[in-house]
């Protein structure tokens, strides 16, 4: 297969994932208008130093009509673990739909460091647990731990399939450590090799994770046919990336444009870091992401 047909097959791949998703969602476009091609949400991270739905009423008191499970004040930072249960994940999904809102990804990890049937299991309970709180996608953090590389992706290869049973798709983000890079994540997702492993793109941690020396325009060429969603973060010098999105350095219309190349033309944008300040403060800054998004994406 040439290099220009093998982009194009994988081009087809993510247009075909990033439309499964927004079926999953319940919120297929009824016209094909620009924002109605994105879900366009927030995750709880932003006002993680309170308890969750502190976090929810942001969200919904910012405009967003979707929210992402991620970070907040709690038994554990991450709001879902593998020691979460699924009553308490299905009390989650029900704190969101009170709001009028709808859930479109979960951040969760899962340890290796025994076996691979630990990780497994482990696995299978985060994914129970984005069913039970009704999220369509569980974001997973890679490992940088290069003796963990190949049970960690030999896991999620083996739970691809109960993930798709249970109507939940898997993606990594890069990461740091051993997915800190597009070129990075696409050998990870290459060696896991399933339909339903695809990369949930983040900019910000592009410049992050290269101290600001690679910049996500030029990253963002090399993921052409991966990406399924996006965690929506801006980047400013030395080393921040707790930015508003639009106020750093990444230039989201490009990497956008970059992107749709390779067919992610739809789907989820969470947005993940905003400025810092009280709940108020960066209430406001939540709103001021979502207007900058969607009028960014009213010109493409």
């Amino acid at each position: 297969m040439t290099r220009n047909n093998h982009l194009t097959r994988r081009a087809v791949l993510a247009a075909g994932a990033a439309a499964a998703f927004t079926t999953m969602t319940g919120h297929a476009a009824e016209k094909d208008q620009p924002t109605n091609r994105w879900q366009i949400g927030c995750y709880t991270r932003p006002w993680d130093q309170y308890e969750y739905r502190v976090a929810l009423d942001a969200i919904a008191e910012a405009g967003f009509k979707y929210a992402g499970i991620m970070t907040a004040k709690g038994k554990s930072w991450a709001m879902i673990t593998t020691q979460t249960t699924v009553d308490e994940a299905a009390t989650i999904g029900q704190e969101v739909a009170k709001r009028g809102l709808k859930t479109l990804s979960a951040y969760g990890d899962f340890s290796v460091a025994k076996s691979v049937q630990e990780g497994i299991a482990g696995l299978r309970g985060l994914i129970d647990n984005c069913a039970a709180c009704g999220s369509p996608n569980l974001l997973l953090g890679g490992t940088s731990d290069q003796k963990l590389y190949d049970p960690y992706y030999k896991t999620i290869a083996e739970s691809c399939d109960y993930a798709m049973s249970r109507k939940v798709g898997l993606s990594v983000k890069p990461h740091g450590g051993q997915n800190a890079t597009g070129p990075q994540c696409r050998k990870a997702i290459d060696r896991v090799a399933h339909k339903n492993f695809g990369l949930w793109y983040d900019p910000g941690n592009i410049f992050y994770y290269s101290d600001g020396n690679l910049d996500p325009v030029e990253d963002s060429k090399s993921v052409n046919g991966l990406v399924v969603g996006m965690s929506v973060k801006d980047f400013l010098p030395p080393k921040e990336v707790m930015v508003t999105p639009g106020q750093g350095k990444v230039n989201f219309k490009t990497v956008f444009a970059n992107l749709a190349i390779g067919g992610f033309v739809r789907g989820p944008l969470v947005v993940e870091c905003l400025a810092r300040g009280d709940v108020a403060k960066v209430t406001a800054e939540a709103a001021n992401a979502r207007r900058f998004l969607e009028n960014l994406l009213a010109g493409n």
